[in-house]
């Protein structure tokens, strides 16, 4: 049989107020009282009835998230970190994948908003003034994340196009004169919500005319390993090869080292992210590291602070770093 406060209230010999003020941690009652009661509720094996506590507060103490899917490092250290930080602030986590499908986002969006989550923090696909008015419709907070729908709601990201620019910047102060760039979710434009790549190609092309270089090679299909692998690279003039995510990077750094193309002498190689698997490769990649767990971190609190003050935690964009690594 379940525990109550009621029977935690008889042990102890106080009264259900007592139990309920050293439970919750509020004040009203002496040292020696709260430890008393704590003490019987850890031996009674007491767990909180959490659906009569929603009822009470009009909260569940959950919130959903909406990602792509984990196989991105980037994504598991930001889901880490979403879910450390609402279990602190005393919330736990529904998660939904998406596999990027917009109808498959739908889908996980209603499931969370039938369970009845405080809040959702998004990842999304999807886009447009339809999906604006879709999204108003739940009366949720929503705190959008990477990919950006409107003003209507809160952002958390960094300063894409800015942060490619300055590692183009980077990349030519180091002599290389000829230019690659691999990002095949470009792919996808026009078709799905790829704000952060969209950013970053156009900071990286702002970057090409900034530095007087050359066209570039703009690889934007998925076989771009193939395209690479009969690339012409000349000793004379070094190629640099600048990937939109670390995970292309090191599909690039592969292939290099299959063709026997010496990095960086020969050819030069920029991720973008800084996952933390990047500590076990060599050369180690030079990349531009993006605050992913401080992204979570600050999505979780501004959406609590939603939830219990009605007001977003407004976050300016967060500060990115150039890692110089040795694969420039």
């Amino acid at each position: 049989m379940r525990v109550t406060i009621k029977d935690i209230a008889a042990v102890c010999g106080v009264s259900v107020g007592t139990v309920d003020r050293a439970l919750n941690n509020r004040t009203g009652i002496s040292e020696k009282t709260r430890n008393k009661v704590l003490k019987a509720a850890k031996e009674m094996n007491y767990q909180p009835d959490f659906t009569a506590r929603s009822l009470v507060m009009g909260r569940t103490m959950t919130l959903g998230v909406v990602l792509f899917d984990l196989y991105n490092r980037s994504f598991a250290q930001l889901m880490n970190a979403i879910e450390q930080k609402s279990r602190e602030l005393g919330y736990f986590v529904y998660i939904t994948l998406t596999d990027k499908d917009p109808e498959n986002e739908r889908t996980c969006i209603e499931y969370l908003i039938n369970r009845k989550v405080d809040g959702i923090i998004l990842f999304t696909v999807n886009q447009g003034e339809e999906f604006d008015d879709y999204l108003s419709r739940f009366h949720t907070p929503i705190v959008t994340i990477f990919n950006f729908i409107s003003n209507n709601w809160e952002y958390i990201g960094i300063r894409e196009r800015l942060a490619m620019k300055e590692a183009v910047n980077y990349i030519a102060s180091k002599d290389y004169k000829r230019f690659v760039y691999v990002s095949p979710p470009l792919a996808y434009a026009g078709k799905t919500n790829i704000y952060t790549q969209e950013e970053r190609f156009i900071g990286f092309l702002e970057g090409i005319k900034l530095n007087n270089a050359p066209e570039p090679l703009v690889l934007k299909d998925s076989d771009y390993l193939n395209k690479l692998q009969a690339y012409a690279f000349d000793p004379a003039e070094k190629t640099a090869i600048v990937c939109s995510t670390d995970l292309y990077a090191l599909e690039v750094m592969n292939l290099l080292k299959e063709r026997s193309i010496a990095i960086p002498e020969q050819a030069g190689v920029m991720g973008f992210d800084d996952i933390d698997m990047l500590k076990y490769i060599s050369p180690r990649l030079t990349t531009v590291k993006f605050p992913i767990v401080q992204i979570g971190e600050k999505a979780v609190e501004s959406i609590v602070n939603k939830i219990e003050k009605d007001a977003y935690i407004s976050i300016p964009l967060l500060d990115h770093e150039i890692i110089r690594g040795e694969s420039i």
